[in-house]
């Protein structure tokens, strides 16, 4: 018996159709032969790629009939009968992640995706002819590269090889967003007890904050990640234009999020109807009665209804702690406290730095006993987060399944983050001083490809040849806070041998 050639099925059922057999039913066949082609089709490896690029496998096909789309699954009586006449674009391609054949109908969005990378257009010059917000554009091609419909090249954003060919998980060495922790001002309202740093600072210029907006787009989009500011200060919310500077990094397509303190309900009104921030972080220091001998009366009961405000409003929200000698056996009884309240709560090291050279710090035996009980109280406390990257030497003993450190990439410092200060001196590392330039008087491609900022991409040498870098590397501000070179000197907190 001669075999059936896929290409030849749709010709045949017209002969039937509307005789014998539904006349939708050449269509259907023409949508499963675009199935045949989509899974046939070779797709190129995402390290092939130089610019995003339409999936070699995606087929648009016009259909004269509305949810015919539906048969191509288990279809059932009813789903053949709601298939009536009607014009409709199907898109129908093979996921790149998994090879999944994947179809849906075509909505604008798809199709402007398409136009933008078919004829070149860029989302500036997408938002100038139609007059609309850059993320507007931004945010259609991302979705078109998240679902498969485009490709887009391999991360640019990536570990050296002296650190990437220790790495347990390729997750760990391409970074996916880049982010500027940008400290607008150092006008704050609160005075706490372990501040880093009381210096006086002039507040970043309005005028420097958008181009300096544009050189991040340019950055990123050259390295095929996404842009992100964390907004902080100080109270970033004290800057006199910090509503002019929102808008501006929702206008420019910037993830935002803010790291401040409670605020006014309208406040954060006034930013849901710019943006809604990625997420929101407070802080709190412990129980009640600690946390306001640090961060001033009555801050604990504020942060927890701000927090319960957030929510309400749709803000993801977390909670950072700056973890000392004194509030070590707080952090696991504060998160009984905010389980259902946030959706995270995870903890800094103190780096003696500022204010914070005054407080205590554990020993190294306190300290790993406390990650210990930690990871042990995880299961039963969801709102508790990973983040010290010496977590990863507790499960590495355990056996257990590594997570992405600090930064998501071990110490992230002058990798996937710089932090920048209102006076525009950047650092690999806010938490120490760490310059690398001046964002004032140099592009941030200038800043991030220099020598110095290099050396603490590579972290300190003392880490070198442990299996646990690409996701450790310790913490280079307490190492410092501990006078000694952070590039050279192991964290001496770690207890690996």
């Amino acid at each position: 018996m001669q075999e059936l050639d896929p290409e030849t099925v749709p010709a045949q059922l017209e002969k039937v159709a509307g005789l014998t057999h539904p006349e939708w039913l050449p269509d259907l066949a023409r949508l499963e032969l675009g199935c045949h082609r989509a899974m046939n089709i070779p797709l190129s490896q995402p390290e092939e790629l130089q610019t995003l690029t339409i999936n070699p496998s995606l087929q648009l096909l016009p259909v004269p009939w509305t949810h015919l789309l539906t048969l191509l699954t288990f279809a059932k009586k009813q789903d053949m009968e709601r298939v009536e006449p009607g014009e409709e674009l199907v898109l129908i391609w093979s996921d790149p992640t998994n090879r999944n054949l994947r179809f849906e109908t075509a909505l604008p969005d798809h199709l402007l995706a398409l136009k933008m990378v078919t004829e070149g257009i860029t989302p500036e010059e997408a938002a100038r002819q139609a007059d609309q917000p850059i993320a507007l554009f931004d945010a259609v091609l991302w979705d078109a590269v998240r679902k498969g419909v485009l490709l887009a090249p391999v991360s640019r954003l990536r570990r050296t090889l002296a650190i990437a060919s220790q790495a347990v998980d390729k997750r760990f060495v391409a970074a996916e967003v880049f982010t500027l922790q940008w400290h607008l001002t150092q006008s704050c309202d609160l005075s706490c007890k372990h501040c880093y740093d009381r210096s006086q600072r002039a507040a970043f210029p309005f005028d420097r904050a958008v181009t300096l907006m544009q050189e991040l787009r340019d950055f990123c989009w050259s390295r095929f990640v996404r842009p992100q500011v964390s907004f902080s200060g100080g109270n970033p919310l004290l800057h006199p234009d910090f509503f002019r500077i929102y808008q501006a990094a929702a206008d420019h397509g910037l993830m935002i999020a803010i790291l401040g303190n409670a605020t006014e309900r309208s406040n954060i009104e006034q930013l849901m109807a710019i943006q809604r921030p990625v997420y929101y972080q407070v802080s709190l220091e412990g129980l009640e009665e600690h946390n306001d001998s640090i961060r001033g009366e009555g801050n604990f009961k504020r942060t927890i209804a701000f927090l319960e405000m957030l929510t309400e409003l749709g803000v993801p929200n977390m909670v950072m702690l700056t973890l000392t000698r004194n509030n070590l056996d707080q952090v696991i009884p504060l998160a009984e406290v905010l389980e259902g309240i946030t959706g995270g709560l995870t903890f800094n090291r103190l780096a003696l730095f500022g204010e914070g050279a005054q407080l205590a710090l554990p020993t190294r035996e306190e300290y790993k006993a406390f990650l210990e009980q930690y990871v042990a109280a995880m299961p039963t406390h969801p709102v508790l987060a990973l983040k010290d990257s010496l977590l990863n030497a507790i499960y590495d003993d355990r056996d257990e399944p590594l997570f992405g450190g600090c930064a998501g990439f071990g110490c992230g410092a002058a990798f996937n983050f710089v932090a920048i200060l209102s006076d525009g001196e950047v650092h690999a590392c806010r938490k120490f001083p760490s310059p690398i330039g001046n964002i004032l008087s140099q592009s941030l491609e200038e800043v991030y490809s220099s020598a110095t900022a290099e050396r603490y991409r590579e972290g300190s040498t003392a880490c070198s040849g442990c299996k646990l870098k690409p996701v450790c590397g310790g913490c280079l501000a307490v190492t410092a806070s501990f006078g000694h070179d952070p590039l050279t000197s192991k964290d001496p907190y770690c207890f690996r041998i």
